[in-house]
């Protein structure tokens, strides 16, 4: 079975059909191993009838004591060795189901990870996690048929012969009844690859429903759009419940027939074989045989049907799985340029951002969402026309821009495990490099806080943290991979000012001498910026030291002051949702601060800041109509 550690391999990706037969090659000494078990034990299966038709007519009739007792006990030593064939054919057919179950996951992980930031673009949340529930145990169930389903093949022929020694009626009968019923089963099978694919399609779509009503239930609440939705959602739920249904009305034909018809078939044949006894021409014996014969036939046969409708499935599950893998960054290029050997400017001519190589550059907007798209380009996650050194960024190749470019989203998911781990991400750290980090993000105090410090297991998303933890360790993983250019979204949004002026002064010692861009609107943080870039309609409208912007740009300095009497008009103001253009949708404020109090709070100075409304708890040091600010120390700012 594949290691956890293995490469899948390159999957087939010409059809659902070519797929399943990559999953079999690709164990193809287990798969022929399967095969002849199975063809063994359900061969022996074929043979009992035959030993217990000569245990009858070599020693019961003509009283042959001897005789029935040998044959019996080849009876006996047949069941036992078949029991045991019968424990290693189910243990080599869960071996080949398990490995084309792990293979398909690590592909589809595989290629989730390589589409990167294009995967929310080319297909939804819903349809992934589809395959990785359902159809990926399907596609595993499928290949029962390599096992089994050969087997039975193999054992209808055994079993044509055996009765071919018996009666050329009975043989023929056998031959051509078989058949017959896969004919009536056939268009079934058809309808069922059809139901299925249109159950699975919706399944996928009210999945995505699902992840978005989960993730975006606070601002429906706030839009009085609850209600709304969850009447879209009993309808999408009904239609799929609905087409359940025909599904499953499909499937019950399909297995009653499986189970009915070889039935009624092994009724005929035994009416006619008993005629044969009677006129003779078959005896006692051998009409026992052809009873057992045509009872073990149901289980071929039976196989035959399931196997057709586990393959049905496993087909249409496949299929969804290639369309998958068929998906391509939108990004990739045959004819990717190098990137810059040494530090170098990005520049957007969008916005008419020039971040500069080794400084601390802010970001300051009315709207987060223009600042997160600036970001969003800056960091090759939406089209642009960004250059890097003067060479255009979307000409690079994508993984030279990853590994050098980092873009630290404000909403970036925390996978469970240790705070250790969390922290640490895919990089190898040690704890002097680890505590580092977590002290430059102001992140001390979490370590404190949790049981078991570094080694505390931390739920997924970061649940049992509050809301400026969350945003801490999140910095503190940004700063500890020390990526050659660090963009920033809102870093400092859910903290209380105490705490905000510290991450503000570390985060600039951190990243001395190494490019870094924030987006942000409080003063603490803008004070720290060695250039802050003041954006207007997505593009820079003044750029300076934040007190230069302070004394000479009215427009910034109530931005920042956050005095309604001097918002220029058409300042939006109120509480939104910034929706990143390349990272997934982001939920943020319009003024990119906080000030409603978290459940959890922070140990250093003040409760953490998680409300989507209101305004940062720095704005109350402003003290005058210019601008000036002063800290909680009553240090001018």
């Amino acid at each position: 079975m594949i290691d956890a550690y293995e490469d899948p391999g390159t999957p087939d990706r010409r059809g659902g059909w070519h797929y399943l037969w990559w999953l079999v090659t690709r164990q193809a000494g287990r798969s022929v191993a399967g095969t002849l078990v199975a063809g063994v034990w359900m061969g022996l299966l074929a043979l009992t009838p035959y030993l217990l038709s000569r245990a009858v007519d070599d020693g019961l009739e003509p009283g042959d004591e001897a005789a029935l007792w040998g044959w019996t006990a080849a009876v006996l030593g047949a069941g036992v060795f078949n029991a045991w064939l019968g424990v290693v054919r189910h243990r080599i057919m869960t071996k080949v189901r398990m490995d084309a179950n792990f293979r398909t996951v690590k592909v589809v992980v595989g290629q989730s990870v390589r589409l990167g930031a294009a995967l929310p673009r080319q297909v939804g949340a819903g349809e992934v996690v589809t395959i990785g529930v359902g159809d990926v145990q399907t596609i595993s169930q499928s290949l029962t048929v390599v096992g089994p389903g050969v087997a039975a093949l193999l054992t209808y022929g055994v079993v044509a012969a055996l009765l071919l020694s018996v009666s050329l009626q009975l043989s023929v009968v056998i031959l051509f009844g078989v058949p017959l019923i896969a004919v009536l089963v056939g268009p079934l099978m058809g309808r069922l690859q059809g139901t299925e694919t249109s159950y699975r399609e919706r399944q996928g779509v009210l999945t995505a429903r699902i992840g978005d009503l989960a993730g975006g239930l606070r601002v429906l609440n706030g839009l009085g759009g609850k209600g709304l939705f969850a009447d879209t959602f009993r309808r999408d739920s009904r239609e799929l419940r609905e087409q359940g249904y025909r599904v499953g009305a499909v499937t019950s034909w399909i297995q009653a027939l499986g189970m009915g018809l070889p039935t009624l078939f092994l009724a005929v044949v035994t009416w006619l074989a008993a005629r044969l006894a009677a006129q003779g021409d078959i005896t006692v014996g051998e009409l026992v045989s052809v009873y057992g014969y045509v009872a073990v036939l149901v289980m071929p046969v039976s196989f035959f049907i399931e196997c057709g409708y586990q393959l049905g499935r496993g087909v249409v599950a496949a299929r969804r799985v290639v369309r998958f893998l068929a998906l391509e960054p939108a990004d990739v290029r045959s004819d990717a340029r190098e990137a810059p050997v040494s530090p170098a400017a990005l520049y957007d001519p969008r916005s008419g951002v020039r971040v500069v190589p080794g400084r601390l550059t802010a970001l300051a907007g009315a709207r987060p969402a223009e600042s997160e798209a600036v970001v969003d380009r800056l960091g090759r996650y939406g089209e642009s026309a960004v250059t890097w050194g003067g060479v255009r960024l979307d000409e690079i190749a994508l993984p030279r821009v990853r590994e050098r470019v980092l873009v630290a989203d404000n909403e970036a998911d925390l996978f469970a495990g240790t705070l250790r781990e969390v922290v640490r991400g895919r990089h190898d750290h040690d704890d002097e490099a680890v505590a580092r980090a977590v002290h430059a993000a102001v992140a001390d105090d979490v370590v404190l806080g949790l049981p078991d410090g570094l080694d505390s297991v931390v739920e997924a998303q970061g649940r049992s943290l509050s809301g400026g933890q969350r945003q801490r360790v999140r910095l503190a993983r940004a700063l500890l991979a020390d990526p050659e250019v660090l963009l920033a979204v809102e870093p400092t949004s859910a903290l209380d000012a105490h705490t905000e002026a510290a991450v503000a002064a570390r985060l600039r010692a951190a990243r001395a001498d190494r490019t870094t861009v924030v987006t942000s609107t409080s003063p603490l943080l803008l004070d720290q910026a060695d250039t802050v870039l003041y954006l207007v309609d997505g593009k820079v409208a003044a750029s300076g030291s934040h007190r230069d912007l302070l004394d000479g740009e009215p427009g910034y300095r109530a931005l920042v002051a956050r005095d309604a009497d001097l918002v220029p008009p058409g300042t939006d103001t109120s509480t939104g949702t910034g929706t990143g253009t390349g990272r997934g949708a982001t939920t943020g404020m319009s003024t990119g601060a906080d000030s409603g109090s978290d459940p959890g709070s922070d140990d250093n100075g003040g409760s953490d800041n998680d409300s989507d409304t209101g305004t940062d708890s720095a704005t109350e040091a402003v003290v005058d109509g210019k601008g000036t600010v002063v800290d909680a120390e009553g240090a001018v700012r």
